[in-house]
């Protein structure tokens, strides 16, 4: 999992190596990436993706909700 929570303070894998930036989790928002249906936080010009849990976590621990909900365009969809 790329985000870790402890005492409102958000820390993200920021490569393969296993490197971290933190944050406190009033200074994050969560976007919405609408070509690939997934949430993200801008970290440094770069984009960190993550799941909605971890999206809904971030929330609970203060930080900003930005994402926007996408519909399907299809018919056939259920949405």
């Amino acid at each position: 999992m790329p985000v870790r929570i402890e005492n409102q303070i958000c820390y993200f894998t920021v490569d393969d190596n296993g490197q971290e930036q933190s944050l406190p989790a009033s200074q994050v928002t969560i976007s919405t990436d609408s070509e690939k249906s997934m949430s993200f936080v801008a970290l440094n010009d770069d984009r960190i993706y993550i799941t909605e849990v971890e999206a809904d976590a971030l929330t609970v621990a203060g930080a900003q909700d930005g994402r926007k909900h996408l519909k399907a365009s299809n018919s056939d969809s259920v949405i």
